[in-house]
């Protein structure tokens, strides 16, 4: 997830009544509108769907999933064509030195996005609500149109979870069974595996695989939707399970170089890539084709049913891109494809001002990236998965035809 700089100046409104807790509110609509309409973002926030602009929705929705659908194939060639071989062969050209390195940066990608999740995901919305800034809490939570943030969290710690252990796991990463691997030669090449036969990292790679369960375990258990229990407990305790997880990680990353062979490493390396990488990227290649075919028929064909339909397809493919969270490195991040894809916050008047005036060139930019060019930001927060998100989906359901 890019979050872009938008989120600071949003809110210039009173919040008057709006200092309740959003966790006793089981109302999203009054979530959603708290403090009132006292900016030209927040009136964006709630545009609907109606006669007069379905043409522009179907077009805007169609544009940005062809996007979506070109990225996630400019990013799964960039591997198979290139950086897959460049990372296992630890190339000059892929910037690691040795198979040792490279393991060290799986370890750190997990790192990296567990913090995301305990710090900014999670803990930004908390930090708001906590502040009393309720309005302010429930924007920053990301994908909170569809309510599918708490899967997205999880989906994060899965891709943690087949990070370290070398293959693409669904559902609770407890189910795993990490201690029948001491000692097994013919285990799966993974991080876990070959930690757990060592006697000087075993320790630390248990310590990782219980925070990674635990951290599972206290998103899953957060009140659905998180946008209506931002202030609960059981987000403290999420956000407390990501740190401990941070914790872990670095702690276990400290006592790669000096504990695992070059050999281990490279089978490590080898198994990540080919099993884990590659079929989450080609699989999300899949689920975009799919998610364009459904936003195509929407803009046929506008109806009930295929907003449904779309928002399905949707949700499948968010699947894909959130367990790829762990592996933010190499192409995604050198061709900016990942705040392409996956800016946030939302821009809503921006989006607006887009349906208005159907520049949908506006979208796109060109030339080497980079992140700190204002032009390429301001494409990017038109585009990606959560404005097909806001274009798609009210409340957690599907939008309807009025």
């Amino acid at each position: 997830m890019k979050k872009n700089l938008l989120l600071a100046g949003l809110f210039v409104m009173g919040l008057g009544a709006a200092m309740t807790s959003c966790s006793d509110n089981d109302d999203p609509e009054n979530v959603g509108n708290i403090g009132g309409g006292g900016t030209e973002q927040n009136d964006a926030q709630h545009l609907e769907y109606t006669s007069e602009n379905a043409a522009a929705w179907g077009n805007y929705a169609v544009n940005v999933a062809m996007l979506l659908s070109n990225d996630s194939e400019a990013l799964y060639e960039a591997w198979v064509n290139d950086f897959a071989e460049a990372f296992k062969g630890h190339t000059p050209s892929s910037g690691y030195k040795s198979a040792n390195d490279c393991v060290q940066q799986i370890i750190e990608g997990c790192i990296d996005i567990a913090n995301e999740v305990g710090t900014a995901k999670i803990g930004e919305p908390y930090d708001y609500w906590k502040a009393g800034q309720t309005t302010q809490a429930v924007y920053a939570v990301e994908s909170w149109y569809s309510w599918h943030s708490r899967d997205d969290y999880k989906n994060n710690i899965l891709s943690i979870a087949n990070s370290m252990v070398g293959v693409r796991m669904e559902g609770n990463p407890n189910d795993f069974d990490y201690q029948s691997i001491i000692g097994d030669m013919n285990a799966t090449p993974s991080i876990i595996a070959e930690c757990m036969k060592n006697n000087a990292t075993r320790v630390a790679a248990i310590n990782v695989w219980k925070d990674v369960c635990a951290a599972w375990t206290a998103i899953d258990d957060i009140p659905q939707p998180f946008r209506n229990n931002i202030g609960s407990a059981e987000t403290v305790e999420a956000i407390e399970a990501c740190a401990n997880l941070v914790a872990s990680l670095e702690a276990l990353n400290g006592l790669i170089g000096d504990n695992l062979s070059e050999d281990d490493c490279q089978a490590i390396v080898n198994q990540f890539v080919d099993v884990v990488v590659v079929p989450t990227y080609a699989d999300l290649v899949t689920k975009n084709k799919e998610l364009l075919s459904a936003v195509k028929a929407l803009q046929t064909k506008p109806s009930d049913n295929a907003f449904a339909t779309a928002c399905a397809a949707w949700l499948a493919t968010r699947q894909p891109w959130e367990t790829s969270e762990a592996f933010l490195f190499g192409p995604v991040s050198e061709l900016g494809l990942d705040p392409n894809m996956d800016s946030w916050p939302l821009d809503a008047e921006g989006i607006a001002n887009l349906l208005k005036s159907q520049a949908w060139s506006d979208m796109e930019w060109s030339g080497e990236y980079d992140e700190d060019n204002d032009a390429i930001e301001a494409a990017q927060s038109l585009r990606g998965f959560h404005t097909l998100e806001f274009l798609l989906f009210k409340d957690g359901k599907p939008r309807t035809v009025k």
